[in-house]
Order: C-alpha cells, then structure tokens, then sequence
C-alpha cells in the first residue's frame, strides 16, 4: 500500500484526511507542523505529501521546497488562499496539485490517486543486481525476496549506487548527490550511512564496494 505523509496541525482535519487516505487503501503517516514533516519524510519512504500551507514553525511552502531537496514524490498543497500568487508560489516551489479549503476528502482522495497512478507509470522500472531487487515507484527494496527496510538515504545511497554499476565516486560526490551542497556534516557521515546499509544487506553487502582514498562503487556478484 503507498505510504501517505499528511502535514496539516488542525487535527481534525488531520483525522478525516487520514480516515479517508486509509478507506482508500493507503498507509497514512502524520505531522503536525513543518519540522516534525521533514524528519518524518528523510526516515520514512513516502509515496506522496498532502501539505497544508498555513502551519507553525515552517509555513507550507518552505516545507515544500526543502522536500523537494531529498524526495521527488508528489505534493498536493493544501491552502485557505484561493489567491492566484498562492497557487504560483506553491507551484514555484515544486507542488504538483492544489486544492483550496473547503474542499470535497473526496475529491482529494481522486487527486491522489490520480497523482500516484501517474508517478508510477513514470518511474515503473525496477532495478535489480544479485539478491538486491529496488522497485523505485514504490520506494521499496527487496532482499533474497523479502523486504527489507532502509532509511531515506539509505535508499538513496544504494539506488544511486545501483543505477550507477561500476562507476566509482568519492564520498565528497555521495556526499553532495544525496545530501546536498549544503549539506553542513562531514564526509563521515557517507561511511556511516554504507556501514548501516551493509549491515541491512547482509551477504548481499560485497556488492557495495570499498576503494581505498577512491570512495565507492556497486559490483553485481555473481
């Protein structure tokens, strides 16, 4: 079932958004402020963020371009503000979908199905290498058959690893691929992060590569 992330601090609104995701089919987690999104979204795999825009701490719409830094799922904003700009802003800052209060759950629910059904069929294709099986649609990873469960830059690390067989990077490219340029931690925190991965990959670990004052790459083994 895809994971929903709903970030919206009225709880009552929380709740029916959430009751309506779960009728739907979907797994539901929730926020509720900006903060407490974005922790939620780098150590969760997600499918797709419903985002309201008037929020404490961080407003909707910085919520909404700092995601857009660690996660290409789908965003469906949700605002009071029918203003034209509003909806730029959101678009602007990497929203997919707008949708104004009040609005039909209902038609929500649509929305999101719409927007996953879409997103699916644009990143369908798996990846796959030894006993290492990635559905990246479903930001799902699969050990010898059964699921495993990664953090989000784990996810990252061994997707972009994957689907870069061969090439060497040095922890300074991991670094700025999946954390960003900005990113202000060390070239430590990359180590840490294919130290725990091996760990969740097992035997299948020798795949992930160590090349002395080179960095890393993905070797299928046969």
């Amino acid at each position: 079932m895809p994971n929903i992330l709903i970030v919206e601090d009225e709880k009552t609104m929380q709740d029916i958004l959430a009751d309506y995701m779960r009728k739907g089919g979907h797994t539901c987690f929730t926020a509720d402020d900006g903060i407490e999104a974005l922790i939620t979204l780098k150590n969760n795999p997600m499918d797709l963020m419903i985002l309201d825009v008037m929020m404490p701490h961080l407003d909707g719409f910085s919520v909404c371009k700092m995601a857009r830094e660690i996660s290409n799922i789908p965003i469906i904003m949700l605002t009071a503000k029918s203003a034209e700009d509003d909806k730029l802003k959101g678009y602007d800052c990497g929203a997919d979908d707008y949708m104004t209060k009040p609005f039909s759950p209902k038609v929500l629910l649509a929305k999101v199905n719409a927007l996953l059904r879409r997103f699916s069929a644009a990143f369908s294709g798996s990846i796959s290498a030894g006993k290492i099986l990635v559905h990246p649609n479903a930001h799902k990873v699969y050990l010898d058959g059964e699921e495993i469960k990664l953090t989000h830059k784990e996810y990252e690390l061994l997707l972009f690893l994957m689907a870069n067989p061969g090439q060497i990077f040095s922890r300074e490219q991991l670094l700025n691929r999946i954390w960003g340029y900005d990113f202000e931690g060390t070239t430590r925190t990359v180590d840490t992060h294919i130290k725990t991965l091996r760990q969740k990959l097992g035997d299948e670990s020798r795949c992930i590569v160590t090349l002395i004052r080179s960095g890393y790459k993905f070797e299928a083994m046969v």
